[in-house]
């Protein structure tokens, strides 16, 4: 996919891929007792084998350098690519509150969907927020992944391009 068909997809996002749930949840419980975090990606619905214009989230970048403890987790925004896949974030409450902090509504700015997973991190301990911190519906979708080799399916010239955007 190179950069124009990304300007011009659908930026609906359908939902998330029930594998990539699984990671997060499994991933959260795995970091317990301090935060996980990380950035959430999608792929075309069509390129999933489903009928409909849209993205579904399949993927959790993890970045370079975040910093975590039981109250919090911290991302380098330097480290985070300037990407077209991004969609928002996932990161885990250890306290098993489902709500956003005044500091995670300062992260849910990047992306228009953010998971809070909480502790006892069983597979109904998530909820979806929409930029501002209000609860979404996020629906659970049952498709098989994409080859990890798609993941950086964007070209230098691709980020030089959105850099000059960026700076106009």
């Amino acid at each position: 996919m190179g950069l124009l068909d990304a300007l011009f997809r659908s930026n609906e996002i359908l939902g998330i891929a029930e594998e990539t749930l699984e990671f997060t949840i499994e991933s959260a419980e795995a970091t317990h007792p301090n935060e996980y975090m990380g950035m959430l990606r999608g792929t075309e619905a069509s390129r999933l084998g489903l009928d409909r214009d849209g993205l579904v989230i399949t993927d959790v970048l993890v970045i370079p350098g975040t910093e975590s403890n039981s109250v919090s987790a911290t991302v380098r925004t330097s480290q985070v690519p300037n990407d077209v896949k991004s969609l928002g974030s996932v990161h885990s409450h250890p306290n098993g509150v489902l709500r956003p902090s005044s500091a995670d509504l300062e992260t849910f700015t990047r992306g228009s969907v953010h998971i809070i997973i909480g502790a006892p991190y069983r597979r109904t301990d998530w909820q979806a927020f929409d930029s501002e911190g209000h609860p979404t519906t996020l629906p659970v979708i049952d498709v098989e992944l994409p080859d990890t080799d798609d993941f950086f399916d964007f070209t230098q010239a691709d980020i030089d391009e959105e850099l000059r955007r960026d700076r106009r």
